[in-house]
């Protein structure tokens, strides 16, 4: 697998998240993930790009067991998701996608305080904890807490699905296309906000994009799927100097908007 001698995990390393042959079939038999083996360690960054169809949705969802393997098994701290009760695996798991998913009909803090109440966490810590979450994403408590989700731009919006996300604290945090819709200056700005948040909650974070850059800059490792398949796993150092066609591909399609923005 390319990159795989310098990226994968030592035998020592303790897997969050492990793809063991794994694969996921439609009822028809068509094949949209097949024969994953895939090790995310505790802390990291997994950034999954490809194809629209390559599987990389497929396999997000494996993890937090809203579809359930074909063949192989999806480890999650050392057990089986098909072993695990899918409603506790889930409220340990974060997850954001690009729709966000917000109770339209709930308010900030009411969103964002979803998962905590579910776990029955006192009133008290509840309202600390959607609180200091807000504020992380960087909106003030004050401004927002009452506010309903139409009343939000997209990328408040996309910042209040983040907060949700982490509210309960959850060592595992899965991104589908999280900011795929928003424009590219409100983007930039999540994107970096999220990169701060990165690096200090210091969780195992599975993240989809479409996007090379976005890859580049939040992945420690980027994994390329290709036909449900995975092509090659990578260091972003790595991916950069890759020299197999699928990789290059990528990077020739990156520094194309490289070269447009250096021709303006």
């Amino acid at each position: 697998m390319p990159g795989e001698n310098q990226t994968n995990p030592t035998p020592t390393d303790q897997a969050a998240i492990e793809f063991c042959n794994a694969g996921y079939r439609l009822r028809d038999g068509r094949a949209l993930l097949s024969g994953l083996n895939l090790t995310v360690r505790p802390g990291e960054t997994l950034a999954m790009v490809g194809r629209s169809g390559a599987g990389k949705s497929t396999a997000l969802k494996l993890i937090n067991r809203m579809l359930e393997p074909s063949e192989g098994e999806v480890l999650v701290n050392g057990q089986s998701t098909t072993n695990s009760d899918p409603i506790a695996l889930r409220r340990h798991i974060g997850y954001v996608i690009q729709e966000i998913g917000l109770f339209p009909h709930y308010t900030v803090e009411q969103n964002v305080a979803l998962v905590p109440q579910l776990e029955r966490w006192p009133e008290e810590r509840t309202r600390l904890r959607v609180t200091e979450m807000v504020q992380l994403v960087g909106l003030k408590p004050e401004q927002y807490l009452r506010r309903y989700p139409h009343e939000l731009s997209g990328g408040q919006r996309q910042r209040v699905g983040i907060a949700r996300a982490l509210a309960a604290d959850p060592p595992i945090l899965l991104m589908d296309e999280p900011f795929g819709a928003l424009d590219s200056l409100t983007r930039g700005e999540v994107l970096r906000e999220f990169q701060n948040l990165e690096k200090n909650l210091k969780k195992t974070i599975v993240l989809v994009t479409h996007h090379i850059g976005e890859a580049l800059l939040l992945g420690s490792r980027i994994a390329v799927l290709e036909a449900g398949k995975l092509a090659g796993i990578y260091s972003p150092r790595e991916f950069l100097a890759a020299t197999e066609p699928l990789a290059v591909e990528y990077v020739k399609n990156l520094r194309m908007y490289e070269e447009a923005e250096n021709q303006q």
